[in-house]
């Protein structure tokens, strides 16, 4: 099975990215996944028109990119009470690419209150391509994630968890 991390951030320092970073090397220390990762930064997907942008070799690479994958993990930043611009890009360039496929959330927010915020890009891949999203995500807000140092132990905890479980129903999907 093939999982692919989708670091949706474009800033630097992100707290998504780091949030990757952590399910990722849990996955690699077990060894039981193959793992492919893709960083929106390196892509410079132009913006969904709704025609020409599905030609644009960066899209096409993300398209081949989420065909290859058995299931995707989306590490995403949260602003103003949703994902950001670039993932729901992403998503409008490629996600019938994730038609039956298995999808999960790692998302870093400003505050906690915003944690149902993932639930309009999860409906609407439910709902256009019938992707199936693993009922189970990560929230984690700045007192989480600080600046510098390590990420609270709940946090990872909570990764840890997810990775699980992502990988629990991504096999059962698969094999069905």
């Amino acid at each position: 099975m093939k999982i692919l991390i989708v670091s949706c951030s474009l800033h630097a320092e992100s707290k998504s990215r780091r949030l990757a970073g952590k399910l990722e090397s849990l996955w690699r220390a077990d060894g039981d996944v193959a793992i492919a990762t893709l960083d929106l930064r390196e892509l410079a997907l132009p913006p969904c028109d709704g025609c020409a942008a599905y030609g644009d070799p960066a899209t096409q690479r993300l398209q081949e990119a989420f065909t290859a994958a058995d299931a995707v993990v989306f590490a995403v930043p949260i602003y103003n009470y949703d994902v950001n611009a670039a993932a729901k890009n992403a998503i409008e360039l490629a996600g019938r690419q994730l038609t039956e496929k298995v999808a999960g959330f790692l998302c870093a927010a400003g505050s906690d209150r915003s944690y149902m915020s993932v639930m309009a890009v999860a409906n609407s891949l439910m709902l256009d391509f019938r992707t199936i999203i693993l009922p189970r995500f990560v929230y984690a807000g700045e007192d989480d994630i600080p600046e510098s140092g390590e990420m609270s132990s709940e946090i990872c905890d909570r990764v840890a968890q997810f990775g699980a479980e992502f990988q629990r129903l991504a096999r059962a999907i698969h094999t069905a």
